[in-house]
C-alpha cells in the first residue's frame, strides 16, 4: 500500500493471528524471560492464573500484521517512535487476535517535503473483544529523493 492511500480517518482491520504456548515461551526465553512468560506450571499459580505473552511479543505480532498487510510495497522506511504503548489485558496462548487501526494523521513533513508522516492508533483485540494492545505510532515514508544541495 502506498502512502497516498493511508489517509486520515481511514480504518484497517488485520488478522487474525495467534500464538501457541510454545511460541509464547520461545519468544520470552529469547527476549523477556520472566517466569509468567516461560514457566507454565508456575504461571498457573501466579496472579494471571496461567501463562501470558510478553507485551513485546504482542507488539511483534501487531507489527507482523502491519508490515505484511499495509507496509509491504510502500515507501515506509522508519519510525521515530511511539507516543504510548499499553497492554490493558494479557495475551494468552491460543487467543485469536484482530488488529484495528485508525489513521489519526497523514501529512507531508513541513521541514522535509520528501517525507510523508502517518500517526496511527493500533488496537489489538482478542476473541472476547478485550484489548491486549493499544499503541500510537508514527511512521515515516520516503516520497522522493532529497533535493540536491
Amino acid at each position: 500500500m502506498k502512502f497516498a492511500e493511508i489517509t486520515a480517518g481511514r480504518r484497517f482491520t488485520l488478522g487474525p493471528v495467534s500464538a501457541t504456548a510454545a511460541e509464547v515461551m520461545q519468544f520470552a526465553s529469547s527476549y523477556d524471560d520472566q517466569w509468567f512468560h516461560t514457566d507454565q506450571g508456575r504461571a498457573e499459580q501466579g496472579p494471571f492464573k496461567g501463562l501470558i505473552a510478553s507485551g513485546w511479543h504482542t507488539c511483534a505480532l501487531a507489527m507482523q500484521l502491519v508490515s505484511r498487510g499495509i507496509l509491504a510495497d510502500s515507501e515506509s522506511y522508519a519510525s521515530p517512535g511511539l507516543t504510548y504503548v499499553k497492554w490493558p489485558h494479557p495475551l494468552r496462548p491460543g487467543d485469536i487476535l484482530t488488529l484495528e487501526i485508525l489513521v489519526k494523521e497523514s501529512r507531508i513533513s513541513a521541514s522535509r517535503p520528501e517525507l510523508g508522516i502517518v500517526r496511527w492508533q493500533w488496537l489489538m483485540l482478542n476473541q472476547e473483544g478485550e484489548q491486549v494492545l493499544d499503541l500510537e505510532a508514527t511512521s515515516m515514508f520516503k516520497l522522493a529523493e532529497e533535493p540536491a544541495a
